[in-house]
């Protein structure tokens, strides 16, 4: 039985070095998108490179995020987040030290390996760790210390870029690494889960990051027409057929094909596949035309994402609370309607925007909308399965709202005919970043329609969310299973 308790010396390790942990995954998905004009510049390269900067990680991540929580389950929470944290460092230093725009994607694909072994784990060590009775106000503070850490990080980012260079915004990493790894090790129990038996699902985990990386190349590339995107697009979607085909065959697959016969657990999935592909184009483009088209610095362009973090942070809990009183339905109908209208809102923003007048309330209604959504939607994925699947199920969302991210940041500049060097040209940037803001919008009115028509009230004694303060805006809050064995350590 786990019996570390939060207020003793080895529950302030565990909880520092497991903050630290996520917060290293969290930030880099947060700070990167303000760093990208620089990068942009001084690499000498074109839209496309900065797409793929992105995605590289993404692609990774979203595609081994399930069975990095597999291999913590079976070979040590803490060996596979250890693993995770030194990979991820080893990975941004490759970021940081790359000479050319080829090197720097290649690391980052291998950033999105290491986060996807240290992502599920953070978590998981906290609930193998500490005593039942300290663990919710663990959970409390780890999910807490993340969003303070997804609010500071735009800040940090921008101060970095404008600063010492954007380099800094991988090279943080290590001597966070440092710290973590060492503090890990010596403060924090090994913990497995004896019921983690049979074959890794390695095959489904290559196939589904296959099918997003190559779907991701056909998008990003299209505009050259040329044969190898073509045969991208078949290859991706021949993996997309395979990876199902696969899950559908083993007797332990990553991805459940059964998990899905639940209608409200299919149907809150396509409004995180809507709501999570707008908000992944949004601030990817946003900070592109903060600094690009108005004119502002890399630290100003992070800072005024703030209000969307903090608006998350201070009433994403009492969010939750309302859903539970009122059921799901009418939060998700509404909240993307409110994205929508802030998403809208951004079409005022050009050549001289002001922040009050322009800005700041865009995002204010933008930041009312994600509060209003996220909470419901993550409960209602945990209760419309069984209670054993929650954290499969939350994984999987997690997974969802990642590749739809990724998938907007590659189909974006397509569809509104952003040319290859329009990063470089405010006027042509500005032409696309109008219509980028109305497609997002009519994704997000399509999250709110299947909502609207197909998502039910879940039943009184279903799984409630732990992770109840929320400040990342870039995926739904990760959840694991509440009552985790500790077999080998404390």
């Amino acid at each position: 039985m786990p019996d570390v308790r939060l207020a003793s010396p080895r529950g302030k390790w565990i909880l520092l070095t497991t903050v630290l942990g996520s917060g290293m995954a969290l930030l880099d998905s947060t700070v990167v998108n303000v760093a990208l004009p620089r990068i942009g510049r001084d690499l000498d390269t074109d839209l496309a490179a900065l797409q793929w900067t992105v995605n590289a990680y993404m692609v990774t991540l979203a595609g081994l995020i399930l069975l990095g929580g597999a291999l913590g389950d079976r070979f040590g929470r803490r060996r596979i987040f250890v693993l995770g944290v030194l990979w991820f460092a080893a990975a941004s230093l490759l970021c940081g030290l790359a000479p050319n725009a080829g090197v720097l994607i290649a690391a980052r694909a291998l950033q999105g390996i290491g986060g996807a072994l240290l992502t599920p784990g953070s978590l998981a060590l906290i609930q193998a760790s500490f005593h039942p009775d300290d663990r919710g106000r663990a959970v409390g503070l780890w999910s807490g210390l993340g969003g303070v850490g997804a609010a500071v990080g735009p800040f940090v980012g921008g101060w970095l870029v404008d600063g010492p260079g954007w380099r800094w915004v991988f090279l943080l990493n290590v001597p966070l690494a440092l710290l973590c790894a060492p503090v890990a090790v010596r403060h924090v129990p090994e913990s497995s889960d004896e019921r983690a038996y049979g074959r890794f699902d390695v095959l489904g985990a290559v196939l589904g990051a296959a099918a997003l990386g190559l779907l991701t190349y056909a998008l990003i590339e299209a505009r050259t027409a040329s044969w190898t995107v073509a045969a991208g697009a078949v290859a991706g979607v021949a993996a997309a057929v395979a990876f199902v085909v696969v899950e559908r065959r083993r007797p332990d697959p990553m991805m459940p094909p059964d998990i899905f016969a639940s209608r409200q657990f299919t149907a809150v999935n396509l409004v995180t596949l809507c709501v999570y592909a707008a908000f992944g184009g949004f601030f990817f483009l946003a900070a592109l035309q903060f600094q690009v088209v108005v004119g502002w610095s890399a630290l100003a362009a992070g800072t005024a994402l703030l209000p969307t973090t903090v608006l998350m942070l201070l009433l994403s809990a009492r969010s939750g609370d309302l859903g539970e009183r009122i059921g799901p339905r009418l939060q998700l109908s509404v909240g993307p309607l409110l994205c929508a209208a802030g998403m809208l809102l951004m079409l005022r923003v050009g050549p001289g925007a002001s922040y009050t007048a322009d800005v700041l309330p865009a995002l204010l209604v933008l930041g009312l909308g994600m509060v209003t959504l996220v909470a419901p939607l993550t409960a209602t994925v945990l209760a419309s399965v069984d209670t054993a699947r929650a954290g499969l199920a939350s994984g999987i969302n997690n997974a969802a709202a990642r590749a739809a991210g990724l998938v907007a940041v590659a189909a974006l500049p397509l569809l509104t005919g952003m040319g290859e060097e329009a990063y470089r040209s405010p006027e042509a940037f500005d032409a696309a970043f109008g219509p980028a803001m109305l497609i997002c919008a009519g994704v997000l009115v399509a999250g709110s329609l299947v909502a609207v028509t197909t998502v039910r009230r879940p039943a009184p004694d279903c799984r409630r969310p732990q992770c109840r303060t929320h400040g990342s805006v870039a995926v739904p809050p990760l959840e694991g299973e509440r009552d985790v064995p500790d077999r080998e350590g404390a």
